[in-house]
């Protein structure tokens, strides 16, 4: 009896540290690390939770930008931070491709980062100049690219992108020879594609509807299982036949390695509880983004499932980041 209440005084003296973190939890503001620039999707996105956050806990929210090295950059800066839920990263799901296309990366996107949640999901769409492919579908893009090999320039945000990886992987699927552009952010990459530089790339759907519907570009087809609620004309690609397109872009909200399981439920449920709110929701929704709260461990299945997906994906198509 008396080891055991040693035993029991031992897990609570060892535990009341987390407990007096969680409760004390924020102390100070908060920062959110966004690995791309200002104005992308998970800039908006981080921008929308932080503020509501911030009316809720009385603690400012602070969006940081660290862009480069298709978010391996800001990742690092995160995994490197005090576990302390002070310093979290809002990411696409680069976070789960960037890491297998680089040879060496300062950080383990498993072992270095404890899920918080999920946030939202939305598609992507390959995008063509209507000048450059004047064609209404991607049956007719694919066979335009086919009959004039190498003389068609596609853009990405930057090598590791996703936009870079979904065309490689199109171009290892189907043949097609198209030449990579890549760009430091996607507003130099848009301005391109607008401008007839470059003919085609993928875009988040919500970023390429307003050109969509100006006349400036055209979608010829969307990632996802179904077709997306903003393009609900444009077919996906799994309806021409190509069963290896379903990629979704998500956004979720990870923390440093060792960060108190407590301070993670905090975080989760109020961000859960964010996602509810009305507003929000018409926000996500206006973006093309569809709120998806979850559990912390649904989002860390998420990454390893994409990580080793992805992984076979650029082995099989040897497509490089370097």
């Amino acid at each position: 009896m008396r080891v055991f209440c040693k035993l029991a005084l031992v897990f609570v003296l060892g535990a009341a540290p987390l407990l007096v973190a969680a409760q004390a939890y924020p102390s100070r503001p908060i920062n959110f690390i966004v690995p791309f620039t200002p104005g992308s999707g998970p800039d908006i996105v981080a921008r929308l939770l932080g503020q509501k956050l911030a009316e809720r806990w009385k603690q400012p929210v602070v969006v940081d930008n660290k862009p480069g090295a298709s978010g391996n950059i800001g990742a690092n800066a995160v995994a490197k931070s005090q576990p302390d839920g002070h310093t979290l990263i809002v990411t696409p799901n680069t976070f789960a491709l960037a890491p297998v296309l680089y040879k060496s990366i300062p950080f383990d996107p498993i072992a270095d980062f404890a899920a918080v949640g999920k946030i939202a999901v939305g598609s992507y769409a390959l995008t063509v100049n209507p000048g450059s492919l004047p064609f209404l579908n991607f049956s007719d893009v694919l066979a335009a690219l086919k009959a004039k090999p190498g003389q068609y320039n596609y853009g990405s945000p930057g090598n590791g992108t996703p936009q870079h990886v979904l065309v490689e992987l199109l171009k290892f699927r189907t043949g097609v020879n198209v030449t990579h552009v890549p760009y430091k952010g996607a507003a130099g990459a848009n301005t391109d594609l607008l401008s007839g530089q470059i003919q085609l790339m993928f875009l988040p759907t919500h970023t390429a509807l307003p050109f969509a519907r100006s006349g400036k570009l055209r979608i010829v087809a969307v990632t996802g299982a179904a077709r997306s609620a903003l393009v609900p004309d444009v077919q996906t690609f799994r309806e021409n036949g190509i069963d290896y397109m379903d990629s979704e872009l998500w956004f979720g909200m990870l923390a440093p390695a060792k960060t108190p399981p407590e301070i993670i439920a905090k975080l989760n449920q109020e961000i859960i509880s964010i996602l509810a709110l009305a507003d929000v929701r018409e926000t996500l929704l206006s973006q093309g983004l569809v709120p998806t709260p979850g559990k912390p461990e649904e989002l860390a299945a998420l990454v390893r499932s994409d990580l080793a997906r992805w992984k076979k994906v650029v082995d099989d198509a040897k497509i490089t980041a370097d």
